[in-house]
């Protein structure tokens, strides 16, 4: 299957050929003809799979088959946070090349005045945090009254992030008669209440089962004393050569220490988090993906707006505290099709979260113990809950260390990367 074949225009397919996209993902193959048709659209899908470019090339080309004259915004794209609106703004104007339209982002942390003025001039696409959206909107530099398409992207991690209340506010102000998206990784019982009210006679898109990482992630857990976490991160990094490498912790303190370790043992590493500014946030982002930062270390804030082509290595400092998040932040590699690896630290005391998480994604996460850093207490093998009918250690496996681990799952060092298949599918915006 091609772009063409799902009814893109030239102009937009030769936009795809010039990211080098040639086969439409799972979900791009579903959602572009559903939105091309002007229906309401739920859709779920594993982040990573091309979400944004499922609905940005069709909402597209709506917009070019109907062309206008108004001031706009004709669309507008709510996202949770300042990361992935830029993330969605960048895949408008990369998709648009070929189709005239004018686009802009607007989000907190930055300057009001130069969005204000640019939303003045007049734009068809309208990228928007929430609650810049409602301060504008406050300021009488944006008006909802020509939007005809709204798309919620990673509507669940709004509902987290507690923007409901300016959701429902902005949801008032829109014209009665429109086209609703609403994208997200993963669909709780709040979303799927929030679309019954949102959406009518939605066409459903659910490419994989919800809360799963994509296959071609390669997921392993790497048991550790906390006070041994930092050096063995340092080592990993070191011996196995690595040269990006997206960390998470749990706090934006716990971000900027790791940080500044890294640094003094000579790797160079940048934090990115809620209370750096936002230009030293697109500073750091724009480092690591120019090679000059080796560890980019962040807070969940990032874990849903960061699009890092061919991310090869996601490592877990810390495991979330809510085990969704485990997901999304390990969905930073794998994208587009391509194979990664998620790679989790994890202390005694995260043995419920490890619990949590497994129970979540349906599977038991392969253990390997490096030499030398062997923790003092042991990890439980399987969930709670759950039987252990073998109770038995396989320490014989290969645990991604290059053989200098010991590997214990119950199954030796994890399983094949079943995306190595040599080809790039997919958009993966």
């Amino acid at each position: 299957m091609s772009f063409s074949s799902l009814g893109l225009s030239e102009q937009l397919v030769r936009a795809t050929t010039d990211q080098g996209y040639e086969t439409p993902s799972p979900i791009q193959q579903q959602a572009i003809p559903a939105v091309l048709s002007g229906r309401d659209v739920m859709a779920a899908a594993q982040t990573g799979t091309g979400k944004t470019a499922g609905f940005t090339l069709p909402l597209l080309q709506r917009l070019a088959e109907n062309p206008r004259n108004g001031k706009g915004p004709r669309v507008l794209i709510l996202a949770p946070t300042r990361e992935l609106a830029a993330q969605v703004h960048d895949s408008v104007n990369l998709y648009s090349k070929y189709v005239p339209t004018k686009a802009a982002v607007v989000f907190g942390g930055v300057k009001i005045n130069p969005q204000m003025m640019k939303l003045r001039k007049g734009v068809d696409v309208l990228v928007a945090t929430p609650g810049r959206l409602m301060d504008l909107y406050q300021q009488n530099a944006v008006r909802f009254n020509e939007v005809e398409i709204l798309v919620l992207d990673e509507a669940d991690r709004m509902l987290d992030m507690g923007f409901i209340r300016d959701i429902r506010k902005i949801l008032a102000l829109l014209p009665a008669k429109r086209q609703n998206l609403l994208f997200s990784a993963t669909f709780s019982g709040e979303i799927r209440k929030l679309a019954e009210g949102l959406l009518d006679n939605p066409v459903q898109v659910e490419v994989a089962a919800r809360n799963t990482a994509a296959d071609n992630i390669k997921q392993s857990v790497y048991p550790v004393d906390q006070n041994q976490k930092t050096a063995l991160l340092s080592k990993l990094v070191r011996e196995n050569g690595w040269e990006q490498v997206l960390v998470f912790t749990r706090t934006k303190h716990g971000a900027n220490r790791l940080t500044q370790k890294l640094e003094r043992d000579g790797i160079t590493a940048a934090a990115i988090h809620g209370n750096k500014s936002q230009g030293a946030r697109t500073r750091a982002l724009a480092d690591f993906k120019a090679g000059e930062v080796r560890v980019l270390v962040a807070t969940d804030i990032a874990a849903r707006g960061l699009d890092i082509k061919q991310l090869p290595q996601v490592v877990n400092f810390e495991l979330p505290n809510v085990p969704e998040d485990y997901v999304h932040r390990i969905g930073r590699t794998g994208r587009a099709g391509e194979s990664g690896h998620a790679l989790s630290l994890v202390s005694a005391d995260e043995g419920k979260m490890l619990a949590g998480i497994e129970r979540l994604i349906k599977k038991q996460l392969p253990r390997t113990e490096v030499e030398g850093f062997e923790p003092t207490n042991n990890l439980p093998l399987k969930p709670k809950g759950k039987p252990d009918p073998s109770r038995a250690r396989n320490r014989n496996g290969s645990g991604g260390n290059n053989g200098k681990g010991r590997s214990f799952a119950g199954k030796p060092g994890g399983r094949s990367q079943s995306a190595r298949n040599g080809s790039r599918q997919g958009a993966g915006a």
